[in-house]
C-alpha cells in the first residue's frame, strides 16, 4: 500500500502528556484501530493481513502505564485553554510531560489520536519503543513523525542524555514500508532478529513465517526525529 502524501495539509496542533491508569480505557481501542481489523484498513499500518483478534488488552496497557522503567505517552489534537497553555507541541519543554496540570483522561475539546510507550532497558543505555498507535483516519499527516520525535525528546530529557544513547523497536519483517519509514527518520536495522510469539497469540496468526526484525537510533549522533 502506498502512502499518500498529495495535497500537503496544515498540521494541526499536538498536546502531549504522560498517560495513567485511567486513560487505558482510551487507549486500547486507539491500538486496536490502527493495526487490526477492517477498520486499520483506512491506515498504512495495518496488520489485518498477518494478524486477527485483539493487539494489547487493558491489562496489558496498565503493565506499561504502570511500569516505573516505562511511560505510556499520548497525542491529542483539538484546542482546549488549558492544553494550550502548558502543553503546545511547538514547545515540548525538551520532552518533559507539558501537561501535568490536567488530570482528564480525554479534555474537553480534545481527541487522543496517537500513542506510543518507551521503556528503558535494564542493564542498558537503551530504551525500547512500541505500542506505536495513530488513529488510521489521520495516518499520513505528520501525527506519527511528530508523536516520534516527542518520545525521543522524552527519553533525553526524563532518563538523561547520558543515560540512553539508543533506542530500539522491532518490527514484523513483512513491514518493508513501515521500515523504510522509520529509516527515514534515522532508525537502523541492527542484522538481529527476534522470533514473534507465535503461541502467546492463540491462533490470530495468519501466517507461520512471522518473525521481528530490530531497529535501532544512536539519539547521541542524530539527536531526536525531524520535525
Amino acid at each position: 500500500m502506498t502512502i499518500k502524501n498529495s495535497d500537503p495539509k496544515p498540521e494541526p496542533p499536538l498536546h502531549f502528556r504522560v498517560a495513567t491508569p485511567a486513560d487505558a480505557g482510551l487507549i486500547q481501542p486507539l491500538v486496536q484501530s490502527a493495526y487490526r481489523g477492517d477498520e486499520s484498513r483506512q491506515g498504512w499500518t495495518t496488520e489485518a493481513d498477518l494478524l486477527k483478534g485483539n493487539r494489547i488488552n487493558i491489562a496489558g496497557i496498565l503493565a506499561k502505564i504502570t511500569n516505573p522503567d516505562s511511560a505510556v505517552l499520548l497525542a491529542f489534537t483539538g484546542s482546549s485553554p488549558a492544553a494550550t497553555k502548558n502543553n503546545s507541541d511547538a514547545n515540548t519543554n525538551n520532552g518533559n510531560d507539558n501537561n501535568n496540570n490536567n488530570n482528564n483522561n480525554n479534555p474537553d475539546g480534545l481527541a487522543l489520536v496517537g500513542c506510543c510507550e518507551v521503556a528503558r532497558l535494564p542493564g542498558e543505555s537503551s530504551a525500547y519503543f512500541g505500542m506505536f498507535a495513530v488513529s488510521p483516519r489521520l495516518q499520513g499527516g505528520g501525527i506519527g513523525r511528530r508523536l516520534l520525535a516527542h518520545a525521543e525528546a522524552y527519553c533525553r530529557a526524563a532518563w538523561g542524555p547520558g543515560t540512553v544513547h539508543k533506542l530500539e523497536m522491532t518490527v514484523i519483517w513483512t513491514r518493508a514500508e513501515l521500515i523504510a519509514w522509520y529509516e527515514r527518520r534515522g532508525y537502523r536495522r541492527t542484522g538481529e532478529t527476534r522470533p514473534f510469539p507465535l503461541a502467546e497469540v492463540d491462533g490470530a496468526a495468519l501466517r507461520d513465517d512471522l518473525y521481528f526484525v530490530v531497529l535501532e537510533k544512536d539519539l547521541s549522533i542524530y539527536g531526536t526525529a525531524p520535525i
